[in-house]
């Protein structure tokens, strides 16, 4: 990591796994990356927000998604840096990783109420996928979070 950025604060952060009815994980496609590459809904944690509060705004805010069940706060932090090509670009360069609290979810509504096209748009498509794919096309700076996330889910979901 450059020095300059190596002073960096990390990022407070949350993810969503949100679950359907067949236990299929939701994932979306960023904007940003013209990849294929695919990513659960996650965000920053503001200035005195609850990190439970802050992941239903973030789901919101992503997805329009308010019919949601807490099932599980997954216990331990998981924390990411950034790439070198990323830093100082990313969060306007304030950060150069984030630490993230994650909770797994169900979805309470219908398919219809999905809609990226927010204040805000994050993702230009999203899918419901199988647990056992999470990790199969997910940016390889994050990858270590997915691991941890997809054996969490198994533990829970027993596949």
């Amino acid at each position: 990591m450059d020095k300059k950025f190596s002073r960096l604060p990390l990022r407070k952060g949350v993810g969503v796994v949100l679950l359907n009815n067949n236990n299929q994980v939701f994932v979306a496609k960023r904007i940003d990356n013209p990849n294929d590459f695919w990513q659960m809904p996650q965000g920053g944690v503001d200035r005195n927000e609850d990190s439970f509060d802050a992941a239903i705004r973030e789901l919101k805010e992503e997805t329009s998604i308010v019919n949601v069940k807490l099932i599980k706060k997954i216990k331990e932090e998981t924390t990411y840096m950034l790439p070198d090509k990323l830093l100082g670009i990313i969060w306007k360069g304030k950060y150069k990783g984030q630490t993230q609290k994650w909770f797994i979810m169900r979805f309470l509504g219908t398919d219809s109420e999905i809609n990226l096209k927010t204040n805000h748009p994050e993702f230009l498509e999203w899918k419901w996928i199988d647990i056992n794919n999470i990790t199969d096309k997910i940016v390889f700076f994050k990858l270590h979070v997915y691991q941890k996330i997809k054996e969490e889910l198994k533990n829970l979901i027993k596949t």
